[in-house]
């Protein structure tokens, strides 16, 4: 798995793992627990994309939050399954804070679709789609949103994926 898929991977679990907790224990515990244990050979340097990543999320968590709720009205954040809303905000901040990550904008959107088709539910693939497209499209309207093998887009989540 590559450096940056795997430093997802993990920002993944660990974000989960902080949410799931009510967001009660530190981030970066959490984080260092699950390199660890799940992370092994995960380099050195590649620490440093991994706390940017769950650090920004945590450090722009209510905003991201707030642009989520905009952008899926009617799906409440509080209310999607654990591992999408995590997944989303993985993808929102890299979408949206990216740059200085160097992580173009159709690779957050492809990567968050890529996390949502292995960990998520039945439809989380396409909700991640819809919302991440959908946020791309108001940041920068001419864009042609085109993620691999997802259907078009459909703002449904599956709450079995918790």
């Amino acid at each position: 798995m590559a450096s940056r898929a795997l430093g997802r991977s993990l920002a993944l679990q660990s974000l989960y793992e902080w949410d799931f907790y009510e967001r009660k224990e530190d981030l970066k515990t959490v984080v260092d627990r699950n390199v660890k244990e799940f992370g092994p050979g995960f380099e050195e340097r590649d620490y440093k994309y991994l706390y940017a990543l769950t650090d920004g999320v945590q450090g722009k968590f209510d905003e991201l939050n707030n642009i989520i709720g905009k952008a899926a009205p009617d799906w409440p954040v509080e209310k999607l399954s654990l591992i999408d809303r995590n997944i989303l905000r993985i993808g929102l901040y890299e979408l949206v804070y990216g740059k200085s990550m160097d992580v173009p904008p159709r690779v957050a959107i492809n990567e968050a679709v890529e996390l949502a088709k292995t960990y998520g539910g039945q439809n989380s693939s396409k909700f991640v789609n819809g919302v991440l497209g959908t946020i791309y499209r108001q940041i920068d309207p001419n864009a042609d949103v085109k993620t691999q093998n997802v259907d078009s887009p459909d703002l449904k989540s599956d709450e079995s994926s918790d």
